[in-house]
């Protein structure tokens, strides 16, 4: 009763804890109807189908994000430092050399998908036809123009309601088409639609909330404010040029999951992996809008040179996603098989690689704020080189094995992937946190 009584105390006396989960249960709310929208996509197309549908989405979100620098990692690090030094100049030249460099990259990443759609409907998903498929859905390239830069924009400012809103909006549009297309049996085309719609949504509507944000933080003419007040190009080039390399690392061995088994196995196999992703996405889904809400709050405290907030917002959230994960690591262990028989019986051979898979999944789940740390510590170029050395071993042993050992021995890799990479990134940042910390003693005494 006394641990209870003095949990309840030390929560209320925590407003920075509160706040970042405060924050990430409105971004976790508008995510409610995602598992609607697997079940219903996987019921309507069967296991080859989802499959399909999965290297579609994927394929285009794997370039777009190929060429967008990360922009709401540079926008959360200088233009949340400008403003808080009250920097409005230099906060504005970084926030239009973002916008600039984000929706040009945004044309070239349309203009190749379009070029490689042929390649990818025959050596994907195995069938030439959907090649229109895959044409139609990289039209979300064009309308997420901006969306990196708004939404770093948006992060720091403190919006994540409005973030929750237009996420909801997304969610609630797709859901209505899947549903409207399961009930009148429609197929992959109605599908691709629904999923289209949803991110022009989600583009469209964070870059005019976060044109009204800039304009109340900066001034309605911030976009005239003149380059020279930009740091060294050379220090912005190496920020968002590692982060993202570290980004296309990431997703090449990560986040590329489908794409990688349905060009070296098949889609039935691609189907299975979605599907175990999407069932673990249970666990992932109240930790991921942790990612946006406390980077914010370890920059904020690390330009501050506040080590104690720092040590004491790692240590809470750590608490937070390790308890979610184990509790949810555990029931989906349990009841894994039923929950997939909302699919259908064909996808019950997904449980043991969801099992595989989750093994890495949850140990990012746990020490989510790992890249976030360094970012903030201005040592982006760390989490580059270690999950470069790791991707680059998980990749060789892709193309090595996985052909010969399918998909399991791919969910194991996924999983040596995180749990070696992310336990290097964390010491790391840990280390830097002690050294800093000694530092500034050491200087303070002097």
């Amino acid at each position: 009763m006394n641990f209870m009584e003095n949990l309840r105390q030390h929560w209320r006396k925590d407003l920075l804890l509160q706040k970042v989960v405060r924050n990430s249960g409105y971004l976790l709310s508008s995510n409610v109807f995602s598992v609607i929208q697997s079940i219903l996509t996987g019921r309507l197309l069967g296991i080859m189908g989802f499959g399909i549908i999965g290297t579609i989405t994927v394929f285009a979100s794997t370039f777009n994000r190929l060429f967008s620098f990360r922009m709401n990692e540079l926008v959360v690090k200088y233009y949340g430092e400008f403003t808080t030094k009250h920097q409005l100049k230099r906060a504005s030249a970084v926030i239009k050399a973002a916008i600039i460099a984000e929706s040009t990259s945004a044309l070239l990443s349309f203009i190749i998908c379009i070029l490689l759609a042929p390649y990818a409907a025959l050596k994907l998903a195995d069938d030439p036809s959907t090649a229109q498929h895959f044409i139609l859905y990289s039209t979300i390239i064009l309308a997420n123009f901006i969306t990196e830069t708004s939404t770093g924009v948006l992060q720091v400012n403190n919006r994540f309601r409005d973030q929750a809103k237009i996420n909801f909006l997304s969610n609630i549009l797709t859901a209505l088409v899947i549903v409207w297309a399961y009930l009148t049996k429609g197929g992959l085309h109605e599908i691709v639609t629904a999923y289209m719609l949803g991110k022009f949504v989600i583009g469209l509507g964070t870059a005019i909330i976060g044109f009204r944000e800039l304009n109340s933080t900066l001034g309605k003419d911030w976009w005239k404010t003149s380059f020279k007040h930009l740091p060294a190009v050379k220090e912005l080039f190496n920020f968002a040029f590692s982060t993202n390399i570290s980004s296309t690392i990431i997703m090449l061995v990560r986040d590329n999951e489908v794409l990688w088994i349905a060009y070296f196995l098949s889609p039935l196999e691609a189907g299975y992996a979605k599907t175990a992703l999407a069932i673990i996405n249970l666990v992932q889904m109240p930790i991921t809008p942790l990612i946006s809400t406390t980077y914010p709050e370890i920059n904020h405290a690390v330009t501050k040179r506040d080590w104690k907030i720092v040590k004491s917002l790692i240590k809470k959230v750590t608490l937070i996603s390790g308890g979610w994960t184990c509790l949810s690591t555990m029931g989906l262990a349990l009841f894994g098989k039923w929950l997939l028989l909302f699919y259908g019986h064909e996808f019950i051979p997904a449980y043991s690689p969801m099992l595989l898979f989750l093994i890495g999944l949850g140990y990012s789940n746990i020490f989510f704020w790992n890249r976030p740390l360094l970012l903030s510590l201005g040592l982006p170029l760390v989490p580059y080189k270690i999950s470069l050395w790791c991707g680059i071993a998980k990749i060789s042993l892709t193309f090595l094995l996985v052909p010969s050992f399918g998909l399991g021995f791919e969910a194991m890799l996924l999983s040596a992937f995180f749990v070696i990479s992310i336990t290097w990134i964390v010491v790391r940042g840990l280390q830097e946190i002690h050294n800093r910390e000694k530092a500034d003693a050491a200087g303070a005494t002097a």
